[in-house]
């Protein structure tokens, strides 16, 4: 079947089996690698990417069922080679340890300042709390999060 993407701003036209999740298109058909396979179950959070705006498992979608959608990888949140506020402060909070779990960190709390741009610490926790990370004790993450809800406009 012939499926219309919206990704990161560009028009994707993709021919694709109904069964194949919006994670292997990403990956395999357009090459946008950012977005990662962990668990393939929907419970790790690697493989977040925004739906119009919300943090969605690209493992569990159906990537028939996205056209007319706005989807976002991690490869569209960077204004050009100028990181995004979030992209920033994770860089300077140190909280990219092996890589992994960043772009669905990222991402999910894109979503979140997006939503409230002041969040308390209990909120971006909760925010946080699909995605894992193997690495740290989440503390840089969520020191991240904190620190790009400062900078925010607005």
């Amino acid at each position: 079947m012939q499926v219309d993407l919206d990704v990161n701003g560009e028009r994707e036209s993709v021919t694709l089996d109904a069964r194949q999740t919006l994670l292997e298109v990403l990956r395999v058909r357009l090459g946008l690698t950012g977005t990662k396979l962990g668990c393939n179950q929907g419970v790790c959070g690697s493989c977040t990417v925004l739906i119009d705006g919300k943090p969605a498992r690209s493992c569990l979608v159906l990537a028939a069922g996205c056209g007319g959608r706005k989807i976002v990888t991690i490869e569209g949140v960077a204004d050009g080679a100028k990181p995004s506020v979030v992209q920033q402060a994770f860089i300077e909070a140190g909280a990219v340890q092996c890589g992994y779990c960043t772009p669905g960190m990222i991402l999910t709390a894109e979503a979140l300042l997006e939503k409230r741009r002041r969040p308390g610490l209990d909120e971006i926790r909760e925010a946080l709390s699909g995605n894992l990370c193997r690495c740290s004790g989440y503390a840089k993450i969520i020191d991240a999060v904190k620190l790009a809800s400062e900078r925010m406009p607005g």
